[in-house]
């Protein structure tokens, strides 16, 4: 093999490497960016999940709240039925 080739050889085999090389970083930053990309959405589902949890929470004492106040409703409709019978008792007995 003369000089000429082995240079030529070595010119195409670093062509070759510089390439490889470019593809290399090429991929690497690419992958950066879905790592980060990935990282954005696992802290954004973070951030939902514990957003549903307060909400969720909140949703439970809101709930509780509305069924004592219904619960205290039916009670004051209770006695105000048997207030009004009472009136009604006591107003036949006086006739």
């Amino acid at each position: 093999m003369s000089e000429t080739e082995l240079e030529e050889g070595l010119v195409a085999a670093s062509a070759r490497f510089d390439r490889a090389l470019a593809r290399l970083e090429t991929s690497t930053r690419e992958l950066s960016g879905r790592l980060s990309r990935l990282q954005r959405i696992e802290v954004d589902t973070q951030r939902l999940v514990h957003e549903r949890a307060r909400l969720a929470t909140e949703l439970d004492k809101t709930s509780a709240r509305a069924k004592r106040l219904d619960d205290s409703a039916h009670e004051v409709s209770r006695r105000l039925v048997e207030a009004m019978e009472t009136v009604r008792s006591v107003l036949q007995k006086a006739e």
